[in-house]
């Protein structure tokens, strides 16, 4: 029998998480404030918004951590079911609002909730539960892979809806992550890889709005003022940062060249303001994180925990490195946000809260 010792939690990764919160409170006032200014009259507007957010996720972050993580294996199917409701509702017109072209909000006041940054920790949780239970059968596509990816794909359509690409292949990735940990056989990954990219090139066909970001991505200049010009002043915004940066608030592309730099492209505003040394040492708190959220995944006592916490890490990663890429120019936008950082409630929410789930099983270690 395996005796858990209840432990104190990992205060390293507490401590990375609230630090890169607090830096994207700082970065994103000096990002928005000319934006907020022009249209809200405010130029604190964004700031306090998403430090109203902050503060909620800061004591959900704490209170989650005290909740033993074994309730969330026993209530699996109805998080679940929960989360499959909420994105059919957010898809009903007068229900779900539509916000840059993609319904996949519930608006309440003047703040946005996205269920599907809900819905990738709920489905992380219930794939955790269905390969701890079946772990003697996972080496087999049809009776032990295959429900699960029946279940992972009617949440990507869901969410494919909306439509919201970045979120529903990070989440795709992470439940894909999660089989790999498990042990699938590696020609399963290889076949998916193959249906994958068969995939993505159809709803790249069927929507002429994401064949735009190819194309920009391949040659921004092209279309410089349409769909490459994002990506443009993007780079416009890294290039002058050199080593150092231009300093805090002193950033150029924010007056109006970067749209709404608060939000996917807050990273190019950092590298502008902070440079290279600044940029890195951001980077370096996220892989602190990881490497820690990493060691307790290692170190879990039952494969549930194991499942669970590398799930939520790999989510985590994607979408960190995602928003990076797409900032620098290595992959095409996606509307992917940078966790902990950039601005938007739903996304710190859930980040904040699925640091809480991995918190408390690091006092299980």
């Amino acid at each position: 029998m395996v005796v858990l010792l209840k432990k104190k939690m990992d205060y390293i990764l507490l401590f990375s998480t609230v630090v890169l919160c607090l830096f994207g409170l700082m970065m994103i006032y000096s990002s928005s404030c000319i934006w907020a200014d022009y249209k809200f009259n405010n130029s604190y507007h964004y700031v306090i918004n998403q430090f109203i957010f902050f503060i909620i996720g800061l004591f959900m972050m704490i209170f989650i951590s005290k909740i033993d993580y074994k309730i969330y294996y026993k209530y699996s199917n109805i998080i679940l079911f929960i989360c499959f409701i909420l994105l059919v509702l957010v898809l009903i017109p007068g229900v779900g609002s539509v916000r840059n072209g993609s319904r996949s909000w519930f608006g309440i006041g003047g703040f946005g909730i996205q269920p599907s940054e809900a819905c990738k920790i709920g489905l992380i949780i219930f794939t955790s539960k269905y390969l701890s239970l079946n772990e003697r059968y996972i080496k087999r596509f049809f009776s032990g892979v295959l429900p699960i990816l029946f279940v992972v794909l009617i949440f990507f359509g869901l969410i494919m809806l909306q439509p919201d690409l970045g979120t529903g292949v990070i989440l795709f990735l992470s439940i894909i992550s999660i089989l790999f940990i498990a042990g699938v056989d590696l020609k399963f990954f290889i076949f998916g890889g193959v249906v994958g990219v068969i995939g993505v090139v159809i709803l790249i066909i069927i929507a002429p709005y994401r064949m735009n970001r190819i194309t920009s991505f391949i040659n921004p200049w092209e279309d410089a003022l349409g769909t490459g010009f994002q990506i443009i002043q993007s780079l416009y915004a890294i290039g002058p940062g050199g080593l150092l940066g231009t300093g805090y608030l002193n950033s150029v592309q924010k007056h109006f060249y970067l749209p709404e730099p608060q939000t996917d492209f807050i990273f190019s505003i950092i590298c502008e303001e902070f440079g290279v040394v600044g940029s890195i040492i951001v980077v370096g708190f996220f892989l602190i994180l990881f490497y820690r959220g990493i060691k307790i995944s290692l170190n879990c006592t039952d494969s549930f925990s194991k499942y669970l916490c590398f799930g939520i890490l790999f989510q985590l990663i994607f979408q960190t490195i995602m928003n990076l890429f797409v900032v620098i120019g290595l992959i095409p936008v996606t509307g992917v946000t940078l966790p902990f950082i950039s601005y938007g409630g739903s996304s710190l929410l859930i980040s904040m809260a699925s640091i809480g789930i991995i918190l408390n099983i690091s006092r299980f270690n």
